[in-house]
């Protein structure tokens, strides 16, 4: 009688004679069980997956550290918490490589030789992981000083803009749409937040826009139409420094959909660009500089720049500051491009603060709270770990906020130094004084009492452009927009004089056009920013600000004496009392308009008089427009493309490059190579529509 052997039986026996005739095949199982057993520089844990790097491994304390010391943007839920999968920890340190590459560019002694040696063993150990990102990275080692035709700009953008670029729709890090290397990286809903006071900065929740409205909001834009100098021979407007609107088109077109046309301010991208404008002479604040050439999207037409340079501090003879950051921390700021993009931003301005200068640091949600009283420059560790400690929650008390970072302000108030309240929000107010009329009064009340204000602001779904003009405006400040860490250094760091050192205000420019030699004209831009004409004498009337080292272009485009435009003019009816042009030839020469402007120094309330002529010279057919006027009528040309103007003329994509590449000149920054770039990339989403 025979038994049958079970299966299992066979199975072992099967395994442990094949163990004793080929015992090499033995001897590396057992090494195998062992080394899975007691993984090197871990402790067993039976429900962490084998690939995991547990946060006692010295490789993950090592790159936690770096987090901190550079202030590495992290979207990773959790780092320095709970174990992460290799491909997790390769985009944390993909984060620190390309925020090492940006600070290199900057300083090249700013990363440690300890620390670059620490980054190049880790690039080297997780080079597949890193290579899966698809993440270029430029070995450190292989790092050269940067030549004269490589600009910072261009050494940092593509990184810069993958590490600070979090955008709800736009995958981190560049990671292709839909990957699961993207869901392994963001998603882990699952596991606890990161607890604030922790020895690393708070990381934010993956953004959930899948299920929000959007409720972006802009104020409606109409272009301003031509007028007819025999009728209307006066054009005055206020000055604009603010630059928000152009970061904000190239957020858009990033993302690859055009910009809302009332999103597109155009003097607001003229003006995100500097020019080579001359210094000022003597005491004035700044100079004035005009140029004329044919209108390049209307050849029968004539293009005037109107461009002031503000007079360039010297750090040593600025004043000292008194800033109190104002932080939004309410519930619409908990997404990776709001509250943990403020913080990272806030950091670059406090790592350039002097012992002279003071800072306070004020929060508002359901209620506005004090978390950081007046504190030395000097005293940088302190005040980095009180932005440190900021999470976001609840609703938003902007007024609340407002009214108590201006009550922190005249506190600590020095009456010869710079005074200013810099609010970081999406603008999003919905809780106490949050009426437009409510907070503009308020902040014009203590814009007389010498406390300005600068807005910045963060995000998308829900962000209320309109609303944070009109603050800025109404605060004797600028408005920005930032949407990478690369653009919170451009206003923080390298504009840091022209953002918060303000020379002149309340400037405000008028033209009067000769009728003998200029039928019609139009502002370009500024259509929120036009005065009546007795406004220019009112020194009640406010007007904007320009700061240290600050550039101003104002462009005209006009429709000379005798010239039959295809453009429709206003029909008016002829004049019975009033006789145009008659007298004017006799009186003003070859004059072709007259500027005048005024302004008043920061601390006075009287205004100062600027005139200057700009003479009608026939223009020749050798006469090349300045790099100045070629570059500024680009970007006007890309706006006007950008917001389909009944008066955008012969324009198209193909004249905004030539134009931009001409008068592209030296570029140290990049900042224009960036546009040409964005240009083509808009030229790419007009084809796909």
């Amino acid at each position: 009688m025979s038994y049958p052997i079970p299966s299992k039986i066979w199975q072992r026996v099967s395994i442990a004679i094949l163990l004793l005739l080929i015992p090499s095949v033995g001897i590396a199982v057992l090494r195998q069980s062992v080394t899975v057993a007691v993984p090197a520089n871990q402790t067993p844990a039976s429900s962490t997956p084998k690939s995991s790097i547990l946060p006692n491994h010295p490789d993950y304390q090592a790159l936690q550290a770096l987090v901190q010391q550079y202030s590495c943007v992290v979207l990773v839920q959790n780092f320095g918490t709970l174990p992460v999968t290799r491909t997790e920890f390769a985009t944390v340190l993909n984060a620190c490589l390309n925020r090492s590459n940006e600070l290199i560019a900057t300083d090249p002694k700013i990363v440690t030789q300890a620390d670059m040696k620490i980054l190049q063993r880790l690039q080297s150990e997780f080079a597949p992981e890193l290579a899966t990102l698809k993440s270029p990275i430029d070995e450190l080692e292989a790092r050269s000083p940067i030549t004269p035709t490589q600009t910072t700009r261009e050494l940092t953008q593509a990184e810069s803009t993958r590490k600070t670029q979090p955008l709800p729709t736009a995958p981190p890090l560049s990671i292709p749409s839909g990957s699961s290397v993207q869901d392994q990286v963001v998603n882990r809903a699952n596991m606890p937040k990161l607890q604030a006071g922790s020895s690393i900065g708070r990381v934010a929740p993956e953004p959930q826009t899948g299920s929000r409205f959007n409720t972006e909001n802009y104020n409606r834009i109409e272009d301003n139409p031509f007028h007819r100098v025999g009728n209307d021979p006066l054009s005055t407007f206020s000055i604009d420094v603010d630059t928000a609107s152009y970061s904000n088109v190239r957020r858009f077109i990033t993302q690859g959909e055009l910009p809302p046309k009332d999103a597109v301010r155009i003097e607001e991208l003229i003006n995100y660009f500097t020019y080579n404008y001359p210094q000022p002479k003597g005491d004035r604040p700044f100079s004035v500089t005009t140029e004329v050439a044919a209108a390049p999207w209307n050849p029968q037409h004539k293009l005037v720049e109107v461009g002031l340079q503000g007079k360039r501090l010297e750090s040593e003879t600025l004043p000292p500051s008194n800033l109190v950051f104002l932080i939004d921390v309410s519930g619409s700021m908990d997404d990776p491009n709001k509250l943990p993009l403020v913080q990272q931003s806030l950091k670059l301005l406090v790592n350039k603060l002097r012992p002279e200068d003071r800072v306070s640091l004020v929060v508002y949600a359901g209620n506005a709270g004090l978390v950081l009283a007046a504190t030395p420059g000097s005293q940088k560790s302190k005040i980095l770990a009180a932005i440190d400690r900021l999470e976001a929650g609840g609703s938003t008390a902007g007024g609340q906020g407002i009214e108590l970072a201006y009550k922190i302000a005249k506190e600590s108030f020095l009456k010869s130094g710079n005074n200013r309240v810099i609010l970081a929000t999406d603008g999003d107010f919905n809780v106490g004084v949050s009426s437009d009329g409510d907070l503009t009064r308020l902040i014009e009340q203590k814009r007389d009492q010498g406390i300005f204000l600068t807005v910045l602001g963060f995000g998308t779904g829900n962000y209320k452009d309109g609303k944070m003009e009109q603050l800025a405006d109404k605060g004797n400040g600028n408005y920005a927009y930032i949407d990478t860490l690369l653009e919170a250094k451009k206003v923080l760091v390298n504009d840091l004089r022209g953002t918060l050192f303000t020379i002149a205000k309340d400037v405000k420019i008028q033209v009067e056009f000769n009728p003998a030699k200029v039928q019609a004209y139009r502002l370009i831009g500024y259509e929120n920013r036009l005065l009546q004409n007795q406004d220019f004498n009112d020194d009640k009337k406010d007007a904007g600000d320009i700061g240290a080292g600050h550039s101003v272009t104002a462009l005209y485009e006009i429709i000379p004496t005798g010239t039959k435009s295809d453009v429709k003019l206003p029909e008016i009816d002829p004049l019975r009392y009033q006789r145009s042009g008659e007298t004017a030839l006799d009186a003003a020469g070859n004059e072709l308009m007259q500027v005048k402007l005024r302004y008043k120094l920061p601390q006075d309330s009287t205004s100062q008089l600027i005139t200057q002529t700009i003479q009608d010279d026939d223009l020749r057919t050798d006469q090349i427009p300045s790099t100045n006027l070629r570059f500024a009528a680009a970007v006007a040309t890309f706006g006007m493309m950008l917001r389909d103007s009944e008066y955008k003329g012969n324009a198209n994509y193909d004249l905004v490059m030539k134009l931009a590449t001409q008068g592209k000149g030296e570029d140290r920054e990049g900042y224009r190579g960036e546009f040409i770039r964005l240009v083509e990339q808009s030229r790419g989403l007009i084809t796909k529509k």
